[in-house]
Protein backbone atom coordinates (compact mmCIF):
# COMPACT_ATOMS: atom_id res chain seq x y z
CA UNK A 1 0.00 0.00 0.00
CA UNK A 2 1.16 3.14 -0.89
CA UNK A 3 1.80 5.66 2.03
CA UNK A 4 -0.37 8.75 2.56
CA UNK A 5 0.63 11.97 1.66
CA UNK A 6 -0.68 15.27 3.50
CA UNK A 7 -2.01 17.96 0.86
CA UNK A 8 -4.28 20.82 1.18
CA UNK A 9 -7.32 20.95 -0.92
CA UNK A 10 -8.49 23.57 0.82
CA UNK A 11 -7.53 26.25 -2.43
CA UNK A 12 -10.57 25.02 -4.95
CA UNK A 13 -12.69 27.68 -5.49
CA UNK A 14 -14.90 25.72 -8.01
CA UNK A 15 -16.52 27.67 -11.01
CA UNK A 16 -16.96 31.26 -11.54
CA UNK A 17 -20.13 33.06 -11.12
CA UNK A 18 -20.95 31.57 -8.08
CA UNK A 19 -21.70 34.08 -4.72
CA UNK A 20 -24.61 35.17 -2.51
CA UNK A 21 -27.25 35.30 -5.20
CA UNK A 22 -26.74 31.92 -6.43
CA UNK A 23 -26.20 30.33 -2.40
CA UNK A 24 -29.69 31.86 -1.67
CA UNK A 25 -31.38 30.34 -4.40
CA UNK A 26 -30.71 27.10 -2.65
CA UNK A 27 -34.10 25.78 -2.67
CA UNK A 28 -35.97 26.08 0.52
CA UNK A 29 -33.17 27.81 2.03
CA UNK A 30 -34.98 31.42 3.24
CA UNK A 31 -37.58 28.48 5.05
CA UNK A 32 -34.54 27.55 7.69
CA UNK A 33 -32.71 31.32 7.33
CA UNK A 34 -35.47 33.02 8.68
CA UNK A 35 -36.01 31.51 12.08
CA UNK A 36 -32.27 30.90 12.78
CA UNK A 37 -31.87 34.60 12.79
CA UNK A 38 -34.41 34.69 15.13
CA UNK A 39 -33.18 32.09 17.49
CA UNK A 40 -29.14 33.33 16.51
CA UNK A 41 -29.89 37.25 17.52
CA UNK A 42 -30.33 36.16 21.24
CA UNK A 43 -26.74 34.35 21.24
CA UNK A 44 -25.21 37.95 21.40
CA UNK A 45 -27.41 38.94 23.88
CA UNK A 46 -27.21 36.35 27.10
CA UNK A 47 -23.44 37.15 27.82
CA UNK A 48 -24.05 41.45 27.99
CA UNK A 49 -27.41 40.82 29.16
CA UNK A 50 -26.18 38.95 32.35
CA UNK A 51 -23.37 41.93 32.96
CA UNK A 52 -25.58 44.46 32.69
CA UNK A 53 -27.91 42.99 35.08
CA UNK A 54 -25.47 41.68 37.39
CA UNK A 55 -23.73 44.81 38.17
CA UNK A 56 -26.80 46.86 38.04
CA UNK A 57 -27.96 44.54 41.35
CA UNK A 58 -24.40 44.35 42.86
CA UNK A 59 -22.35 47.39 41.71
CA UNK A 60 -19.36 44.84 40.51
CA UNK A 61 -17.71 44.12 37.32
CA UNK A 62 -15.85 41.08 38.73
CA UNK A 63 -18.97 39.14 39.60
CA UNK A 64 -20.75 40.06 36.36
CA UNK A 65 -18.25 38.94 34.40
CA UNK A 66 -17.92 35.84 36.35
CA UNK A 67 -21.30 34.89 36.05
CA UNK A 68 -21.34 35.54 32.66
CA UNK A 69 -17.93 33.44 32.26
CA UNK A 70 -20.05 30.62 34.13
CA UNK A 71 -22.79 30.72 31.60
CA UNK A 72 -20.17 30.95 29.17
CA UNK A 73 -18.04 27.51 30.47
CA UNK A 74 -21.13 25.57 30.82
CA UNK A 75 -22.19 26.65 26.97
CA UNK A 76 -18.83 25.37 26.00
CA UNK A 77 -18.75 21.95 28.02
CA UNK A 78 -22.21 21.16 26.93
CA UNK A 79 -22.39 22.68 23.46
CA UNK A 80 -20.59 20.09 21.37
CA UNK A 81 -22.59 17.21 23.12
CA UNK A 82 -25.67 18.41 22.02
CA UNK A 83 -23.88 18.82 18.44
CA UNK A 84 -23.16 15.52 18.71
CA UNK A 85 -26.93 14.53 20.05
CA UNK A 86 -27.91 16.29 17.04
CA UNK A 87 -25.94 14.88 14.42
CA UNK A 88 -27.42 11.26 16.00
CA UNK A 89 -30.66 11.96 16.90
CA UNK A 90 -31.53 14.96 14.85
CA UNK A 91 -31.43 18.54 15.25
CA UNK A 92 -35.22 19.08 16.68
CA UNK A 93 -35.23 16.20 18.60
CA UNK A 94 -32.22 18.32 20.67
CA UNK A 95 -33.75 21.93 20.16
CA UNK A 96 -37.44 21.24 21.47
CA UNK A 97 -36.39 21.10 25.16
CA UNK A 98 -32.99 23.38 25.29
CA UNK A 99 -34.81 26.16 24.17
CA UNK A 100 -37.24 25.59 26.71
CA UNK A 101 -34.60 24.81 29.44
CA UNK A 102 -32.99 27.91 28.57
CA UNK A 103 -36.23 29.94 28.77
CA UNK A 104 -36.71 28.71 32.45
CA UNK A 105 -33.09 29.15 33.69
CA UNK A 106 -33.21 32.77 32.27
CA UNK A 107 -36.32 33.48 34.31
CA UNK A 108 -34.75 32.11 37.34
CA UNK A 109 -31.41 34.42 37.13
CA UNK A 110 -34.01 37.78 36.76
CA UNK A 111 -35.47 36.58 39.61
CA UNK A 112 -32.41 35.81 41.60
CA UNK A 113 -30.73 38.61 40.79
CA UNK A 114 -33.67 41.59 41.46
CA UNK A 115 -34.22 39.70 45.02
CA UNK A 116 -30.77 39.87 45.90
CA UNK A 117 -30.41 36.11 46.25
CA UNK A 118 -26.67 35.18 47.34
CA UNK A 119 -24.25 35.38 45.12
CA UNK A 120 -23.28 31.70 44.36
CA UNK A 121 -27.24 31.00 43.65
CA UNK A 122 -26.90 33.40 40.31
CA UNK A 123 -23.95 30.99 39.09
CA UNK A 124 -26.56 28.32 39.49
CA UNK A 125 -29.09 30.17 37.15
CA UNK A 126 -26.62 31.14 35.02
CA UNK A 127 -24.76 27.08 34.32
CA UNK A 128 -27.94 26.12 33.07
CA UNK A 129 -28.55 29.05 30.78
CA UNK A 130 -25.81 28.87 29.51
CA UNK A 131 -26.03 24.99 29.02
CA UNK A 132 -29.34 25.20 26.86
CA UNK A 133 -28.56 27.47 25.02
CA UNK A 134 -29.40 26.30 21.08
CA UNK A 135 -26.52 25.74 18.88
CA UNK A 136 -28.27 27.02 15.75
CA UNK A 137 -25.46 28.51 14.29
CA UNK A 138 -23.21 25.02 13.92
CA UNK A 139 -27.08 23.22 12.79
CA UNK A 140 -27.58 26.39 10.19
CA UNK A 141 -23.87 24.99 8.40
CA UNK A 142 -24.62 21.50 8.93
CA UNK A 143 -27.92 22.34 6.66
CA UNK A 144 -25.99 24.06 4.24
CA UNK A 145 -23.50 21.16 4.25
CA UNK A 146 -26.34 18.66 3.91
CA UNK A 147 -27.81 21.01 1.37
CA UNK A 148 -24.75 21.97 -0.96
CA UNK A 149 -23.62 18.13 -1.54
CA UNK A 150 -23.60 18.65 -5.51
CA UNK A 151 -22.51 22.27 -5.56
CA UNK A 152 -19.24 22.30 -2.97
CA UNK A 153 -17.67 25.45 -4.60
CA UNK A 154 -20.35 27.15 -3.06
CA UNK A 155 -19.31 25.84 0.63
CA UNK A 156 -17.06 28.80 1.31
CA UNK A 157 -19.49 31.43 -0.06
CA UNK A 158 -21.87 29.71 2.26
CA UNK A 159 -19.60 30.00 5.47
CA UNK A 160 -18.83 33.45 4.62
CA UNK A 161 -22.52 34.09 4.47
CA UNK A 162 -22.87 32.38 8.11
CA UNK A 163 -20.16 34.38 9.96
CA UNK A 164 -21.64 37.76 8.13
CA UNK A 165 -25.18 36.59 9.53
CA UNK A 166 -23.22 35.75 12.77
CA UNK A 167 -21.85 39.14 12.56
CA UNK A 168 -24.52 40.95 12.18
CA UNK A 169 -26.43 39.41 15.28
CA UNK A 170 -23.18 40.64 16.98
CA UNK A 171 -24.29 44.27 15.74
CA UNK A 172 -27.74 44.03 16.60
CA UNK A 173 -27.88 41.82 20.26
CA UNK A 174 -25.40 44.09 21.76
CA UNK A 175 -27.71 47.33 21.10
CA UNK A 176 -30.77 45.57 21.91
CA UNK A 177 -29.84 44.72 25.21
CA UNK A 178 -28.36 47.69 25.87
CA UNK A 179 -31.15 50.02 24.76
CA UNK A 180 -33.87 47.69 26.61
CA UNK A 181 -31.41 47.62 29.32
CA UNK A 182 -31.21 51.55 29.68
CA UNK A 183 -34.80 52.54 28.18
CA UNK A 184 -36.70 49.47 30.59
CA UNK A 185 -34.89 47.67 33.03
CA UNK A 186 -31.63 45.46 32.62
CA UNK A 187 -34.10 42.40 33.13
CA UNK A 188 -35.98 43.07 30.40
CA UNK A 189 -33.00 42.89 28.22
CA UNK A 190 -31.94 39.14 29.42
CA UNK A 191 -36.08 38.66 28.81
CA UNK A 192 -35.85 39.59 25.40
CA UNK A 193 -33.15 37.46 25.14
CA UNK A 194 -34.98 34.68 26.40
CA UNK A 195 -38.20 35.07 24.50
CA UNK A 196 -36.67 35.28 21.21
CA UNK A 197 -34.28 32.26 21.58
CA UNK A 198 -37.37 30.42 22.80
CA UNK A 199 -39.76 31.57 19.74
CA UNK A 200 -37.10 31.48 16.98
CA UNK A 201 -35.34 27.94 18.23
CA UNK A 202 -38.87 26.25 17.73
CA UNK A 203 -39.75 27.95 14.71
CA UNK A 204 -36.26 26.43 13.46
CA UNK A 205 -36.83 23.01 14.87
CA UNK A 206 -40.02 22.79 12.87
CA UNK A 207 -38.13 23.13 9.72
CA UNK A 208 -37.10 19.21 9.58
CA UNK A 209 -37.59 18.77 5.58
CA UNK A 210 -34.06 21.03 5.40
CA UNK A 211 -32.31 19.40 8.25
CA UNK A 212 -29.72 16.39 7.95
CA UNK A 213 -30.97 13.19 8.51
CA UNK A 214 -29.45 11.47 11.85
CA UNK A 215 -27.25 8.90 11.83
CA UNK A 216 -29.05 7.18 14.94
CA UNK A 217 -27.46 6.07 18.11
CA UNK A 218 -24.53 3.78 18.09
CA UNK A 219 -24.89 0.24 17.64
CA UNK A 220 -23.40 -1.92 20.96
CA UNK A 221 -19.88 -2.01 20.30
CA UNK A 222 -19.90 1.01 17.79
CA UNK A 223 -17.42 3.45 19.19
CA UNK A 224 -17.77 6.29 16.94
CA UNK A 225 -14.98 9.07 16.96
CA UNK A 226 -15.70 11.82 18.37
CA UNK A 227 -14.92 15.24 16.07
CA UNK A 228 -12.41 16.30 18.47
CA UNK A 229 -10.43 12.91 18.08
CA UNK A 230 -9.28 15.05 14.86
CA UNK A 231 -5.63 17.02 15.40
CA UNK A 232 -6.46 19.56 13.32
CA UNK A 233 -9.91 20.37 14.91
CA UNK A 234 -8.50 20.30 18.59
CA UNK A 235 -5.91 23.04 16.81
CA UNK A 236 -8.99 24.60 15.53
CA UNK A 237 -10.61 24.96 18.67
CA UNK A 238 -7.50 25.84 20.52
CA UNK A 239 -7.43 29.14 18.10
CA UNK A 240 -11.18 29.64 18.48
CA UNK A 241 -10.83 29.60 21.96
CA UNK A 242 -7.86 33.03 21.35
CA UNK A 243 -10.86 34.42 19.24
CA UNK A 244 -13.52 34.08 22.24
CA UNK A 245 -11.22 35.84 24.44
CA UNK A 246 -11.46 38.98 22.52
CA UNK A 247 -14.92 38.73 22.75
CA UNK A 248 -15.73 38.47 26.17
CA UNK A 249 -12.83 40.99 26.82
CA UNK A 250 -14.67 43.46 24.93
CA UNK A 251 -17.98 43.10 26.15
CA UNK A 252 -16.95 43.51 29.70
CA UNK A 253 -14.03 46.21 28.89
CA UNK A 254 -15.86 48.38 26.25
CA UNK A 255 -18.99 48.37 28.76
CA UNK A 256 -16.62 50.08 31.57
CA UNK A 257 -14.56 52.03 29.18
CA UNK A 258 -18.28 53.65 28.22
CA UNK A 259 -19.15 53.98 32.16
CA UNK A 260 -15.51 55.22 32.95
CA UNK A 261 -16.26 58.34 30.68
CA UNK A 262 -20.02 58.73 31.41
CA UNK A 263 -21.43 57.29 28.56
CA UNK A 264 -22.60 54.36 29.35
CA UNK A 265 -25.63 53.94 27.23
CA UNK A 266 -22.99 53.98 24.29
CA UNK A 267 -21.86 50.72 25.04
CA UNK A 268 -24.08 48.94 23.14
CA UNK A 269 -23.22 50.99 20.03
CA UNK A 270 -19.46 50.74 20.44
CA UNK A 271 -19.87 47.39 20.71
CA UNK A 272 -21.97 46.90 17.43
CA UNK A 273 -19.81 48.71 15.53
CA UNK A 274 -16.78 46.45 16.18
CA UNK A 275 -19.48 43.53 15.09
CA UNK A 276 -19.75 45.97 11.94
CA UNK A 277 -16.04 45.78 10.47
CA UNK A 278 -16.50 42.08 11.18
CA UNK A 279 -19.53 41.60 9.11
CA UNK A 280 -18.48 44.21 6.28
CA UNK A 281 -15.31 42.49 6.02
CA UNK A 282 -17.26 39.16 5.90
CA UNK A 283 -19.23 40.15 3.17
CA UNK A 284 -16.01 41.45 1.24
CA UNK A 285 -14.17 37.82 2.03
CA UNK A 286 -17.12 35.62 0.83
CA UNK A 287 -16.91 37.42 -2.64
CA UNK A 288 -13.14 37.07 -3.21
CA UNK A 289 -11.88 33.86 -5.30
CA UNK A 290 -9.32 33.10 -3.24
CA UNK A 291 -6.32 30.95 -4.17
CA UNK A 292 -4.02 31.12 -1.50
CA UNK A 293 -5.18 27.61 0.68
CA UNK A 294 -7.32 27.77 4.04
CA UNK A 295 -4.67 27.08 5.58
CA UNK A 296 -2.11 30.11 4.78
CA UNK A 297 -5.31 32.43 5.06
CA UNK A 298 -5.98 31.20 8.66
CA UNK A 299 -3.14 32.04 9.95
CA UNK A 300 -2.78 35.33 8.50
CA UNK A 301 -6.22 36.74 9.43
CA UNK A 302 -5.20 35.85 12.62
CA UNK A 303 -2.02 37.49 12.72
CA UNK A 304 -4.36 40.94 11.92
CA UNK A 305 -6.67 40.08 14.21
CA UNK A 306 -3.32 40.35 17.18
CA UNK A 307 -2.51 43.58 15.33
CA UNK A 308 -5.65 45.05 16.00
CA UNK A 309 -6.22 43.76 20.01
CA UNK A 310 -2.55 45.19 20.05
CA UNK A 311 -3.59 48.95 20.14
CA UNK A 312 -7.32 48.35 22.62
CA UNK A 313 -5.59 49.39 26.04
CA UNK A 314 -3.85 52.88 24.42
CA UNK A 315 -6.59 54.16 23.59
CA UNK A 316 -7.58 57.81 25.36
CA UNK A 317 -10.84 57.97 24.46
CA UNK A 318 -14.25 56.61 23.90
CA UNK A 319 -14.24 57.83 20.49
CA UNK A 320 -10.71 56.47 19.50
CA UNK A 321 -11.56 53.49 20.75
CA UNK A 322 -14.53 52.68 18.24
CA UNK A 323 -12.23 53.57 15.77
CA UNK A 324 -9.57 51.61 16.84
CA UNK A 325 -12.53 48.59 17.71
CA UNK A 326 -13.43 49.21 14.13
CA UNK A 327 -10.53 48.29 12.47
CA UNK A 328 -9.75 45.57 14.94
CA UNK A 329 -13.05 44.08 13.95
CA UNK A 330 -12.18 43.60 10.48
CA UNK A 331 -10.03 40.40 10.87
CA UNK A 332 -12.85 38.34 13.33
CA UNK A 333 -15.07 37.27 9.87
CA UNK A 334 -12.14 36.34 7.99
CA UNK A 335 -11.06 34.06 10.95
CA UNK A 336 -14.32 32.56 11.61
CA UNK A 337 -15.16 32.16 8.15
CA UNK A 338 -11.27 30.43 7.41
CA UNK A 339 -12.07 28.26 10.29
CA UNK A 340 -14.81 26.75 9.59
CA UNK A 341 -14.29 25.73 6.00
CA UNK A 342 -11.07 24.42 6.84
CA UNK A 343 -13.34 21.77 9.88
CA UNK A 344 -15.63 20.92 7.67
CA UNK A 345 -12.95 19.75 5.49
CA UNK A 346 -11.48 17.34 8.52
CA UNK A 347 -14.25 15.55 9.73
CA UNK A 348 -16.97 12.58 8.30
CA UNK A 349 -20.18 13.68 7.47
CA UNK A 350 -21.72 12.49 10.32
CA UNK A 351 -19.84 14.78 12.62
CA UNK A 352 -20.14 17.89 11.14
CA UNK A 353 -22.29 19.40 13.87
CA UNK A 354 -20.62 18.47 16.67
CA UNK A 355 -16.82 19.71 14.71
CA UNK A 356 -19.12 22.95 14.44
CA UNK A 357 -20.02 23.06 17.77
CA UNK A 358 -16.43 22.49 19.08
CA UNK A 359 -15.23 25.88 17.50
CA UNK A 360 -18.64 27.79 18.89
CA UNK A 361 -18.02 26.23 22.01
CA UNK A 362 -14.60 27.66 22.14
CA UNK A 363 -15.42 30.61 21.45
CA UNK A 364 -17.95 30.38 24.35
CA UNK A 365 -14.96 28.87 27.17
CA UNK A 366 -12.62 32.12 25.68
CA UNK A 367 -15.32 34.65 26.27
CA UNK A 368 -15.76 32.93 29.76
CA UNK A 369 -12.32 33.17 30.50
CA UNK A 370 -11.86 36.68 28.85
CA UNK A 371 -14.46 38.50 30.47
CA UNK A 372 -13.43 36.78 33.78
CA UNK A 373 -9.79 37.99 33.32
CA UNK A 374 -10.70 41.22 31.92
CA UNK A 375 -13.69 42.24 34.84
CA UNK A 376 -10.77 41.28 37.72
CA UNK A 377 -8.16 44.12 36.40
CA UNK A 378 -10.84 46.46 35.51
CA UNK A 379 -11.49 46.06 39.50
CA UNK A 380 -8.28 46.19 40.32
CA UNK A 381 -6.96 48.88 37.69
CA UNK A 382 -9.05 50.70 35.21
CA UNK A 383 -10.83 49.75 32.19
CA UNK A 384 -8.05 49.92 29.80
CA UNK A 385 -5.69 47.24 31.13
CA UNK A 386 -8.67 45.04 30.42
CA UNK A 387 -8.31 44.94 27.16
CA UNK A 388 -4.48 43.62 27.61
CA UNK A 389 -6.49 39.87 27.86
CA UNK A 390 -7.83 40.28 24.32
CA UNK A 391 -4.23 40.90 23.15
CA UNK A 392 -2.89 38.02 25.41
CA UNK A 393 -5.59 35.60 24.16
CA UNK A 394 -5.18 35.96 20.60
CA UNK A 395 -1.35 35.94 20.60
CA UNK A 396 -1.63 32.85 22.46
CA UNK A 397 -4.12 31.93 19.90
CA UNK A 398 -1.69 32.85 16.67
CA UNK A 399 1.57 31.45 18.47
CA UNK A 400 -0.50 27.72 18.65
CA UNK A 401 -1.32 28.45 14.70
CA UNK A 402 1.77 29.06 13.19
CA UNK A 403 4.19 26.23 15.24
CA UNK A 404 1.36 23.22 14.33
CA UNK A 405 0.14 24.50 11.49
CA UNK A 406 0.52 21.49 9.54
CA UNK A 407 -2.13 19.91 11.62
CA UNK A 408 -4.70 21.35 9.37
CA UNK A 409 -3.78 19.36 5.99
CA UNK A 410 -5.79 17.21 4.99
CA UNK A 411 -5.10 13.81 4.71
CA UNK A 412 -5.11 12.48 0.93
CA UNK A 413 -7.03 9.25 0.53
CA UNK A 414 -4.89 6.03 0.82
CA UNK A 415 -4.43 4.23 -2.14
CA UNK A 416 -5.24 0.13 -2.83
CA UNK A 417 -3.62 -2.42 -4.43
CA UNK A 418 -6.65 -3.46 -6.81
CA UNK A 419 -6.14 -6.62 -9.36
CA UNK A 420 -8.37 -6.83 -12.51
CA UNK A 421 -8.03 -9.06 -15.78
CA UNK A 422 -4.56 -10.38 -14.48
CA UNK A 423 -3.30 -6.37 -13.97
CA UNK A 424 -2.19 -5.72 -10.44
CA UNK A 425 -2.60 -1.53 -10.16
CA UNK A 426 -3.05 1.11 -7.28
CA UNK A 427 -5.89 2.54 -7.12
CA UNK A 428 -7.25 5.60 -4.51
CA UNK A 429 -9.24 3.99 -1.49
CA UNK A 430 -12.93 5.39 -1.64
CA UNK A 431 -12.59 8.85 0.71
CA UNK A 432 -15.35 9.96 3.18
CA UNK A 433 -17.87 12.22 0.97
CA UNK A 434 -17.66 15.50 1.85
CA UNK A 435 -21.18 17.28 2.07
Amino acid sequence: MAARRPVDDTTSHGPRGTGYGALLRTPRAWTFLLPALVARLPYAMLSLGIVLLVHDTTGSYGLAGAVAAAAAVSQALIGPQTGRLADRYGQAAVLVPAVVVHACAVAALIVLARAGAPEWTLFLAAAPAGASVPQVGAMVRARWVHRLGERPALMNTAFAFESVTDEFTFVIGPMLATGIATLVDPSAGLAAEATLTLLGGLAFAARRDTAPAPTGPAAPGDRRASALSSPGVRLLAGAFLGLGTVFGTLQVSITAFAEDAGSGGLSGLVYGLFATGSMVAGVLYGLVPWRSSARQRMVACYALLVLGCSTLWAMPNLVALTVAGLFCGLAIAPTLITGFTLVETLVSDGAKTEAFTWLTGSIGLGLALGSTAAGQLIDRSGPSLGFTVALAGSGLGLVALVTMRRLLLVPAPATRTVARGGAVREEAAPAARRG
